[in-house]
């Protein structure tokens, strides 16, 4: 009897196990699926600026491909406005376009055109050779449509950039103006048609660099720091803003922000150049132009555009339990 009794209890504690485990594993199944649902992307396209390039050590030739960019500084920043963000990359610093001999940075014609290898791509970005670097980020974003939460661009700076060494400068401007407005907009509207009505599209404009010439105390740099200002208040970056706006997208003025428009008489005293104006300050304490006459972003400066990116983005609410 106490055999039968034991046998009897221990058929039942098995029954009870058995019962219990069966609820306790739908949940485990349902969570997956919560996780994968959850699965927040965000999508950065771009030049070197969207790699966080930094120019070559000294000695060295080639700069490279760095974590200092603003693209990798969002996901972290932007786990205050509510989301959890995993970066897909396609930026590329430079790359070779078919029938050129030299690289060139990525401009508004490229990342539409070219589908030759990219040569300094971002680090632990996807290899897309063979497609565009618009068409390769469509893609993905038209598969993963759900997921992707975040878009940003940063495209244009060497459109404008190359103006520096041009025989008619504001020929020059307005060719790449007129680039921007057809390029960009073609771009944003792409990218919006691909990731539907919710995603944010970000666009960015640029430090304007060009005011690092001031220290050289040359006068034709200075006139020519004077007049970037004015090409990128009225002419190149209300482009952008137009562009950007034509794919229901966000535009965010780095120039604004970076202290560009600040007037020239208004001065500060930073070593080595002594005082100068507080607009020429910003960009020899945000990118290396005034020390190296390279135009990309230290990572202070990208700090910053991360900074604004993230300003821009729409909270996230929270669904209520």
């Amino acid at each position: 009897m106490a055999i039968n009794r034991i046998r009897t209890l221990l058929a039942v504690c098995v029954a009870l196990l058995i019962a219990l485990a069966i609820p306790a594993a739908a949940p485990a199944a349902k969570g997956s699926k919560d996780k994968k649902a959850d699965k927040q992307y965000y999508v950065s396209l771009g030049d070197s600026y969207s790699v966080g390039y930094q120019p070559p050590a000294p000695g060295e030739v080639v700069g490279s491909s760095t974590k200092d960019g603003y693209a990798y500084k969002l996901p972290k920043l932007a786990k205050k406005r509510g989301y959890d963000l995993k970066l897909v990359n396609f930026g590329c610093a430079f790359a070779t376009p078919p029938g050129q001999g030299t690289s060139i940075g990525e401009t508004t014609t490229t990342i539409l055109e070219r589908t030759t290898p990219c040569l300094l791509p971002t680090i632990g970005g996807p290899d897309y050779s063979g497609q565009t670097q618009a068409a390769a980020a469509e893609s993905f974003i038209k598969k993963h449509r759900r997921d992707v939460k975040v878009i940003t661009v940063s495209i244009g700076g060497n459109d404008v950039t190359a103006c520096r060494t041009a025989a008619n400068t504001f020929e020059c401007v307005a060719d790449a103006v007129q680039k921007i407005k057809t390029n960009v907009a073609a771009l944003a509207q792409r990218l919006r048609a691909a990731a539907g009505p919710k995603p944010a599209i970000i666009g960015l404009t640029y430090p304007d660099v060009i005011l690092g010439g001031y220290v050289s105390g040359e006068q034709s740099d200075r006139d020519l720091a004077a007049l970037s200002v004015v090409a990128f208040r009225d002419l190149i970056n209300p482009a952008f803003k137009e562009a950007y706006a034509s794919g229901q997208g966000s535009f965010v003025d780095v120039t604004a922000a970076t202290d560009a428009y600040v007037p020239f008489e208004q001065t500060t005293t930073i070593a080595p150049y002594g005082e100068i104006p507080i607009a020429v300050a910003t960009v020899c304490r945000l990118t290396y132009y005034c020390e190296r006459r390279d135009i990309h972003a230290k990572p202070e400066g990208y700090q910053v555009e991360a900074e604004l990116i993230a300003a821009v983005l729409p909270e996230v609410k929270k669904n209520k339990k």
